[in-house]
């Protein structure tokens, strides 16, 4: 399971400059430095009774020098991407000497954030814990990228103290982005931010706890938020389990607190029933100091953002091959009685097993009551569907999912939220039969899109013979 991560391109001018110096003077420090060190070595012990021996130390050690400055300056010049992940802000190397040499800086030493305006520019400066600041020029931030992490900082950073300034220009960026006045994607996830985690005391389980007296053992967290959390956990010593747990709101209005516990011991029990070799199996359930338990097999593997990130866009031959596997699966759920919806399809969760068959794992639907009862969204924002952001999942949303998710895979591209995809944009390769396909299955409106997934299997099934056909010849 990939986890959650934010890398902001971040190049001020300054930094743009060294990096184009360091490549002007890369013959200079990657081959004639160590050529002069080589040299001088080699004249050093060839010649150290020779009162020239001395010399040839020292321009040894002078190149020796040179090189490792030049490889620095070359590292630094090179990094600029800030990387924002649950554990912390990572920061590019060229910002370490401001950071005690510190590259990972945690969110609890975190102490403020203000936006700081000197005449056309306009700089934010994260203060962290000994006065250690760090100023970011929002001009040489991606606006879109820059919202993102605004929202990082509001969801991880909870001992830090944002300005008012800074909280304006939020709103300024999230006004933009909606350009149309309409309710937008940002100001959708921060009406969810506010309500999941403003009254909330849900703290998740740490590593070497224990439940089911001694049983189950937490190795660590692997996604966390809200009123749930996914571990990696031990089962009788040697097992390694994933194990999804639930907690129903003590603030909740008891009514709802009834339902959404009734709604999860339904869920899980509906999940024990759904047997399919490409799902990972659910094999236990159970509840310990108020809080609901899943125990679901753990798949060994890589799941499909990790092999994008690491790989690039794959070819649509093999698009084809994981996306016929995985509405295989939907099929199967959708055709279930009462219906299963997933809820949460994304690359995250297609894990690829060495045989090359797809496993989908991270069932939403057992988090239901999130939804029901606290109005909190199941599912990564740019893979909802518009109808399950505002709570009426159904299995057209599973097929809305599946389709953002073959755009990543043929593009490497994360896919705009509530709009159709289209992977022939950014990758000419891709068929205009796939591409329309994609853009169906990702129609805002749930009468124009693809109607079910065995449908949308069908056309993907002839889609591949026809791309089996044309390779072929």
């Amino acid at each position: 399971m990939a986890e959650f991560q934010i890398a902001i391109k971040y190049q001020p001018p300054a930094l743009h400059r060294s990096f184009l110096a360091m490549c002007f003077l890369l013959p200079v420090w990657s081959i004639l430095l160590p050529l002069g060190f080589g040299i001088a070595t080699t004249w050093f012990f060839l010649h150290l009774s020779e009162p020239v021996a001395p010399v040839a130390f020292v321009f040894s050690l002078i190149f020796l020098f040179l090189y490792i400055i030049g490889y620095l300056a070359s590292a630094a010049s090179e990094d600029k991407f800030i990387h924002v992940q649950k554990e912390g802000v990572a920061v590019p190397l060229f910002m370490l000497p401001y950071l005690s040499f510190k590259r990972l800086q945690p969110w609890q030493e975190l102490r403020a954030a203000h936006l700081v305006k000197t005449g056309d520019k306009q700089v934010l400066m994260l203060t962290f814990q000994d006065d250690k600041t760090i100023k970011l020029n929002t001009r040489h931030l991606d606006n879109s990228k820059l919202e993102s992490f605004l929202l990082a900082l509001e969801l991880w950073g909870k001992s830090c103290n944002r300005s008012p300034e800074l909280l304006a220009f939020q709103s300024e960026l999230q006004a933009n982005a909606s350009g149309t006045g309409e309710l937008s994607y940002t100001h959708i996830w921060q009406d969810e931010l506010s309500r999941r985690f403003a009254s909330t005391s849900f703290v998740p389980l740490e590593p070497d706890q224990t439940l089911q007296h001694g049983k189950l053992k937490i190795v660590r967290q692997l996604a966390f938020g809200g009123f749930s959390a996914v571990y990696l956990a031990q089962r009788n010593g040697h097992e390694q389990v994933v194990l999804k747990e639930a907690v129903v709101p003590e603030n909740a209005d008891p009514r709802e607190k009834e339902v959404a516990e009734n709604h999860l011991k339904r869920e899980s029990l509906m999940l024990f029933a759904v047997k399919h070799e490409s799902i990972a199996r659910v094999e236990d359930y159970f509840v310990e100091d108020g809080r609901y338990y899943l125990v679901m097999e753990y798949v060994s593997g890589q799941d499909l953002r990790q092999l994008v990130r690491q790989h690039g866009p794959q070819s649509e031959e093999q698009v084809l091959n994981w996306a016929i596997q995985t509405a295989k699966v939907l099929d199967y759920l959708h055709k279930l009685d009462p219906p299963l919806i997933h809820r949460d399809l994304s690359p995250d969760n297609l894990v690829l097993s060495n045989e090359g068959a797809i496993k989908v794992i991270d069932f939403g639907a057992s988090n239901e009551f999130v939804g029901t009862a606290t109005g909190t969204l199941i599912g990564k924002q740019a893979y909802m569907a518009p109808e399950q952001i505002r709570g009426k999942a159904s299995p057209a949303s599973d097929v809305y999912a599946l389709g953002a998710t073959i755009f990543y895979l043929l593009t490497g591209k994360e896919p705009k939220p509530l709009t159709p995809a289209r992977p022939r944009q950014f990758n000419e390769k891709v068929s205009e039969d796939l591409d329309n396909l994609v853009a169906r299955s990702t129609a805002y409106e749930m009468e124009e899109r693809i109607a079910s997934a065995s449908t949308l299997l069908d056309m993907l099934q002839a889609l591949a013979g026809n791309t089996a056909s044309t390779n072929k010849v």
